[in-house]
């Protein structure tokens, strides 16, 4: 580690700074990160403020070069356009935005029904203007829950043909679904849980609009061995997002040895962004930069 990095980390993480001289902690210096981290709205709001392009401006100024928002989708026109103009003008690109409404009750895309594929290939033609508003090119895709009334090989094949479907209406604007294996614990029932299976999907589709959002912490919990599957499923994968296990927060509050997998990742040549969809271990000031220190100590493994 370089004298620079170890100052910066060394009064990130001294508790008297933190308690008693937050304010003096040198956030102006632009860190130079290895990977492209991508945080969200709400991560820093204590040491930048509650207004969302003042957040971005934050998240420029430690160094963060991407942003990510599942909620974009639901935002204003007016507002949306504004974190584009001050994206623009700070070099962060868009991470993914959630692509439709999730069925968490009720299976959607596995059930084939027409109405159900209808609906989500609708919110797919109007996540479109999100995406080009934004200049964003992923959208994340849960294809709901398991229909259990018939076998999952025929889930699988609704859930495939109307994924084909989505990727015609992308596939013209260059747009990228993302799918995304949640797990059991969290979210009992999904249709989509492991890694393997999205590889599968994405095979069977074929198309460069359809692709694995490879989320760190649900896998964790799903299946583990990591690193094997990320290899296993490396050409499909075009995202990736960041949480320990267990509380999903930052790197080294749990589990997950991430300087490892953020190593691999790097070393593997992804150019992509890795979205921080965790929460912060610690409340308030103290916890946002925990955060930042978190990122900076695992991604200093060149």
């Amino acid at each position: 580690m370089n004298r620079r990095k170890f100052n910066i980390i060394a009064s990130l993480s001294s508790f008297g700074i933190l308690k008693a001289n937050a304010h003096k902690i040198p956030l102006n210096i632009a860190h130079q990160y290895n990977l492209n981290y991508a945080p969200h709205l709400g991560m820093f709001k204590t040491l930048a403020g509650n207004n969302p392009i003042d957040q971005l401006n934050f998240m420029a100024d430690q160094g963060f070069r991407s942003f990510e928002d599942n909620d974009m989708r639901l935002r204003s026109v007016k507002l949306q356009e504004m974190m584009s103009n001050t994206m623009h003008q700070r070099n962060l690109k868009m991470g993914v935005f959630v692509a439709h409404d999730i069925a968490w009750k009720r299976p959607n895309l596995a059930s084939g029904n027409i109405d159900e594929q209808n609906a989500f290939l609708n919110e797919i033609k109007e996540s479109i203007k999100v995406a080009k508003r934004l200049n964003a090119k992923w959208m994340t895709v849960v294809p709901g829950l398991k229909d259990f009334s018939k076998n999952i090989e025929f889930q699988t094949v609704n859930v495939i043909n109307t994924l084909k479907k989505a990727c015609d209406i992308l596939e013209p604007h260059g747009l990228v679904m993302v799918l995304e294996p949640l797990n059991f614990k969290s979210h009992p029932g999904l249709f989509l849980t492991e890694s393997p299976q999205a590889n599968t999907i994405c095979k069977a589709v074929g198309s460069s609009s359809c692709k694995i959002l490879f989320d760190i912490y649900h896998q964790q919990i799903q299946e583990g061995n990591l690193i094997p599957n990320i290899e296993s499923c490396w050409d499909e994968i075009a995202y990736f997002q960041i949480g320990d296990n267990p509380g999903r927060n930052e790197p080294y509050s749990g589990e997950i040895n991430y300087k490892n997998i953020f190593k691999y990742i790097y070393d593997k040549g992804f150019k992509g962004i890795l979205g921080m969809e965790h929460g912060n271990s610690l409340d308030g000031k103290e916890g946002e930069l925990k955060v930042i220190e978190a990122y900076q100590m695992a991604d200093d493994f060149v």
